[in-house]
């Protein structure tokens, strides 16, 4: 059986995945992929991990807000939770963050 050499579709399709890596990750083939998925895996992981860090400084600026005004003793922002539950307010975190920072007088109103 005569040997069979690969054209210039299969180097084409190596040399796509090795750009802008340096040392062996440009070089080698297998090297390439696993690190290809090992971004991926990062980037997905740094994703979630944002939405977390997000949802902790909007908590933590409700809080602020609402400790400083002094409305609720302690464990403020849970009693403020709590109270906008049981009055089926639709504001999510974002917004009544955001109302915080701008205008704190309206946060109060709420």
């Amino acid at each position: 059986m005569t040997r069979v050499k690969r054209g210039y579709i299969a180097r084409k399709r190596r040399k796509k995945s090795c750009l802008s890596r340096q040392g062996a990750h440009s070089k080698l083939t297998r090297t390439i992929a696993q690190q290809k998925r090992r971004a991926l895996v990062s980037a997905q992981r740094d994703r979630d991990r944002k939405k977390r860090d997000f949802r902790r400084l909007w908590i933590t600026r409700i809080n602020a807000v609402i400790r400083k005004k002094g409305l609720y003793s302690s464990s403020s922002y849970s009693k403020f939770i709590n109270d906008l539950r049981k009055r089926q307010s639709l504001l999510n975190r974002k917004i009544l963050a955001q109302i915080a920072i701008l205008n704190s007088n309206c946060l109060y109103m709420i």
